[in-house]
């Protein structure tokens, strides 16, 4: 489903991403880890050409980003991308929210996008709020509208970047369960996370990071049931995870 390639990326002469390859298949949920400034973030960004990079390639679905021919806001449309910080348009309602983008870029009918919208709005259990505007959801709430609404768009592939980092402790629990609902239902998921329960919950796959190389990629089981066998860097970020 993504393939990623041998990309690097550079802001001027920084580089953030060296050399990263790895694929994740149909129906696989993989977590993306590890310290603060390994890339992580930006890696995902690339998946869905929110941040050019400078080398490689990445093929979402058999299409290239790399290549100048791909109508990337059509690839995009097929990625759902779930924001640290929900991304919410605050002056829309949720309704409005949900449908903008189906109606905008998919070229569905209002009724159409409407159906959809409340459809996704349901299965994250927020269908009374359907009226309200964004400043009146708690931020549990309005991460889970912003998942719904990119489910609404029927994504063959959702990203999530930190989906959690920017809630209240008590908040996480709800965003989380939505996602474990998902990956049970066999929706491919590349997730930025720090909820290690969550990775070790759910996840197929763990890619750990450091200064913008993929150091770790492998197993859950091996991730955790193995840390003496990983990266000295992998290793260290367990201990100092897993302690707690």
């Amino acid at each position: 489903m993504i393939d990623i390639k041998n990309v690097s990326k550079w802001y001027g002469s920084f580089q953030v991403l060296t050399d990263c390859t790895t694929s994740i298949q149909k129906g696989e949920v993989v977590v993306v880890c590890g310290p603060s400034g390994s890339g992580k973030s930006t890696l995902i960004k690339t998946v869905n050409a929110l941040e050019p990079f400078q080398k490689g390639d990445i093929v979402v679905n058999g299409v290239s980003i790399a290549d100048p021919k791909t109508n990337l806001p059509k690839l995009r449309s097929h990625v759902g991308m779930v924001f640290q910080h929900f991304e919410l348009f605050p002056h829309l309602s949720v309704t409005e929210n949900l449908t903008l983008a189906q109606i905008k870029v998919l070229g569905r009918s209002k009724d159409d996008a409407l159906k959809r919208g409340l459809k996704m709005l349901d299965r994250v259990g927020l269908t009374a709020h359907k009226d309200k505007f964004p400043g009146q959801l708690s931020g549990g709430q309005q991460q889970r509208v912003a998942i719904a609404r990119a489910l609404s768009m029927d994504p063959i592939v959702m990203l999530f970047d930190e989906p959690t980092s920017a809630l209240d402790p008590e908040m996480v629990g709800e965003v989380l369960d939505v996602m474990v609902q998902l990956a049970n239902e066999g929706m491919t998921m590349m997730c930025v996370t720090h909820e290690m329960g969550f990775a070790r919950k759910v996840s197929h796959r763990v890619i750990f990071m450091d200064q913008g190389k993929i150091i770790e990629d492998c197993t859950k089981q091996e991730f955790f049931g193995n840390p003496e066998a990983r990266s000295p860097r992998a290793k260290e970020f367990l201990s100092k995870i897993l302690n707690h």
